[in-house]
């Protein structure tokens, strides 16, 4: 499939023209510019731009609201529960990882559920956001039941990423962030605009069997929990991803299981739904609650560096630190340009029609 170039800088501004014109404020605008775009120039393509028209669908089906009431409805000296007011994850998660941020500045360590919002983007952009502060990020959510539990052909979980972002000293910080599933949806997205079959182990059809369809969710299959099978530890992806949704929407009083709210506007909500929204969940750790973060920090360096030298298998040049291929994609994306693929400049061009912008 063809691809072209687009600048950080063309993106952006069309990306905050669209917010705009959603009626979202100038800063909720930028905020969820910046976020959405920390995917495209990390390598996450499937949660960049291309995910910009199922967002401008949900507030066109009235299922995000531009301008939220972002709010806390309960806390403590260290935790807090936040309600979303059926915001753009993208805007909602940032705040609420603020607050988490905030909490661990006064007490040690902030822990934030929140429940009423929406997709939030790569869950990687929040962990990190504690970096800067010499404090762990930890960043989770819930999401469109697309997963089968293992022994199960019934979608009752999300792709339920979990994210960590641990500071080091002179050293790039360990950032981890992946989906409790073999694969993400939105990598399933990306093989179905070219036309390519999954690897072995990503879904399985209606009836439980392994596929290699890409296209098996609309036909009533489903995506495998980290693991694929029971045989090479499916149980424990079902568990990651268990534990991803109990904490981010049971925890908060969200939308849990099944009645997660699906992502694409034109599938109905879940009937019975017994919570609000997606949900969410957050942590920042000051390293200094446990040891002096200079101290902290040079052992990281010497973790890192011990692993990043470790002897590689053959036909392997080098042991990766998790958050080395989004930082390596990154610095050469701000430079050469974005990559975008056909099927989503038109989703895009489409969008711009709609609100009379032109994706230049």
């Amino acid at each position: 499939m063809s691809e072209q170039l687009f600048t950080y800088n063309q993106l952006y501004t069309f990306t905050h023209a669209v917010f705009t014109k959603m009626g979202c404020s100038e800063n909720d605008a930028t905020t969820a510019t910046k976020t959405l775009l920390s995917a495209d120039i990390r390598g996450i393509d499937s949660h960049g731009v291309a995910r910009l028209g199922g967002y401008v669908r949900l507030w066109e089906a009235k299922r995000i609201n531009a301008n939220p009431t972002i709010k806390i409805i309960h806390e403590t000296p260290s935790t807090a529960v936040v309600d979303g007011g059926a915001g753009l994850g993208l805007v909602v998660a940032p705040y609420a990882m603020q607050v988490a941020i905030d909490k661990a500045k006064t007490v040690g360590t902030g822990w934030v559920s929140v429940k009423n919002s929406n997709h939030f983007g790569i869950a990687g952009v929040h962990a990190m956001m504690a970096l800067q502060h010499d404090m762990i990020g930890i960043a989770m959510t819930n999401a469109s039941a697309l997963v089968a539990p293992t022994f199960s052909i019934e979608k009752m979980l999300g792709t339920n990423p979990i994210a960590v972002a641990i500071p080091a000293g002179n050293e790039p910080p360990f950032v981890a962030d992946f989906a409790t599933t073999t694969a993400a949806n939105g990598k399933l997205e990306i093989l179905q605009r070219k036309n390519t079959d999954t690897p072995i182990g990503w879904v399985q059809d209606k009836e439980g069997n392994a596929s290699t369809d890409a296209n098996v969710l609309k036909k009533q299959g489903a995506l495998l929990p980290l693991g694929s099978d029971r045989e090479h530890g499916s149980h424990k992806g079902y568990a990651l991803g268990s534990i991803v949704d109990i904490f981010s929407a049971v925890l908060s009083g969200a939308s849990y299981g099944p009645w997660a709210p699906p992502f694409p506007a034109y599938i109905p909500m879940p009937d019975n739904m017994p919570g609000e929204g997606l949900g969410h969940f957050f942590g920042a750790m000051r390293i200094d609650a446990f040891r002096p973060a200079a101290d902290f920090k040079a052992n990281m360096d010497n973790w890192i560096t011990r692993f990043r030298h470790a002897k590689p298998a053959d036909g392997f040049e080098k042991v990766l630190i998790p958050g080395d291929p989004e930082r390596e994609m990154e610095a050469i994306r701000m430079i050469e340009g974005i990559p975008i693929v056909q099927s989503v400049i038109e989703d895009l061009q489409e969008v711009g029609k709609k609100m009379g912008l032109e994706l230049c």
